[in-house]
């Protein structure tokens, strides 16, 4: 357990942090699954370095500024906690760490200048594609930028989607099996609003009423991996109020959004939210998850033709939520689909919410890795969970002149509803 730490000093320092830090063994059975070991081979920048040093910061024993070149390049992708026999609950550690050093610590103006604007813009759909449309006008000047803000540009696609507007409510198709609500997202409803237009369509399909909470907001989970915990804990309290309770669940199609629900515990921890946020983490399902539970799915007709398709796992879906076969099992409902593996599938693709931003070096590395990986796969279409991982992927497939398509796992199934080919 921890010693010498002033409670007063850390009022998001509990159980969870603590048994964090003393499950760990120190076996390394994390360095070969961390990302970031891997790119920058350091002990202190893998996951069992990293514990030790913010355990010696907690019990005042190291300055946080010792330790934070080391605890800033973690992609937060979790990778090590399915590697770990141990079962250390590193996101109980990693995430209120942040949160409460941010105060303390000194950025540098470029830093904060970035920080704010993603801050201020991603989390609130309207902001955010008002600020993505004035980015692409900004993109000729780019070259007289700071990296991180060329990085910012360098992210936005080519055209921003026609922009979408959900009913409160989607009945089902046929039978009504059940009933959920639906989390919209912030980022995703502008730079891909067709995820959430696709998932409404599947669960309608399969008999599940749709509703869609007119008063939710962005789930918080950029602000609370940023270490932005006031913002973090404002989205968490207007979406445990805002999202109703008769229903079967509160469903996600981002991986990150989803993780950072599940999290909502830690975020809302001390506050009068607390016991609310325990019981609404328990109802947070991935689509891909419900529907599976859900079973006897509907079939998509035959297309006639074979489709080789790649599953990419997000981190926030396969490791901090354990969801990694029911996708999969999803996409072989299809008739004539070739599921293929991507290799080191297991490793991030460095997208990781401001990721690209914060590290752009490590994120362009291992999104170059991860793209060529895709691309050994020879598929039509690579399939994912979560809208960072889609862009991330985007960005490096046409880097490297690949025509691979990439799509979300429900608008994969969508289409194959509709009998198209892709959209």
């Amino acid at each position: 357990m921890l010693h010498d730490i002033k409670p007063e000093e850390h009022p998001l320092l509990g159980q969870e942090m603590a048994e964090a830090v003393s499950t760990c063994v120190h076996c390394g059975f994390c360095l070969a699954a961390c990302p970031t070991y891997k790119e920058l081979g350091q002990e202190a920048d893998s996951p069992r370095g990293r514990i030790v040093l913010m355990k010696e910061v907690l019990e005042g024993k190291l300055e946080l500024e010792a330790a934070l070149p080391h605890i800033d390049p973690c992609l937060g992708c979790l990778a090590c906690e399915p590697a770990c026999p141990s079962g250390v609950p590193y996101r109980d550690l990693i995430s209120p760490f942040r949160a409460q050093s941010e105060s303390k610590r000194q950025r540098p103006l470029i830093q904060r200048v970035t920080r704010w604007m993603t801050q201020f813009t991603l989390p609130y759909p309207k902001r955010f594609r008002l600020a993505a449309k004035t980015g692409k006008l900004a993109k000729p000047l780019s070259f007289m930028l700071p990296n991180a803000m060329r990085v910012m540009l360098d992210l936005l696609p080519p055209q921003l989607p026609k922009q979408q507007a959900w009913k409160e409510n989607y009945p089902a198709i046929g039978s009504q099996r059940a009933r959920v609500a639906l989390l919209t997202g912030c980022a995703q409803s502008v730079l891909d609003p067709d995820i959430n237009t696709a998932t409404i369509e599947v669960l309608n399909q399969n008999g599940v009423e749709v509703v869609v909470p007119k008063n939710q907001a962005c789930c918080g989970a950029l602000s609370w991996h940023v270490g932005n915990l006031p913002q973090a804990r404002q989205f968490a309290s207007q979406n445990v109020h805002a999202f109703p309770e008769d229903v079967d669940a509160i469903v996600t199609n981002a991986a990150g959004c989803g993780s950072g629900m599940h999290e909502y515990h830690l975020i809302l921890k001390g506050t009068a939210d607390e016991a609310k946020a325990d019981a609404f983490r328990h109802r947070v399902q991935d689509v891909a998850a419900f529907l599976t539970q859900l079973g006897d799915l509907k079939t998509p007709p035959d297309p006639g033709r074979k489709m080789r398709i790649a599953y990419h796992d997000a981190c926030h879906l396969a490791n901090a939520q354990g969801v990694r076969s029911e996708p999969r099992h999803l996409l072989r409902m299809i008739p004539g689909v070739e599921l293929c593996e991507i290799s080191d599938a297991h490793l991030c693709c460095g997208s990781a919410g401001t990721y690209n931003i914060d590290q752009p070096e490590i994120a362009a590395s291992l999104g170059k890795q991860k793209a060529s990986n895709v691309v050994a796969t020879g598929a039509e279409i690579v399939a994912t969970g979560n809208i960072g991982c889609m862009t991330q992927l985007s960005n490096h497939l046409t880097k490297q002149a690949s025509e691979i398509q990439v799509r979300h796992t429900m608008q994969v199934l969508r289409d194959a509803y509709l009998g198209n080919k892709t959209n």
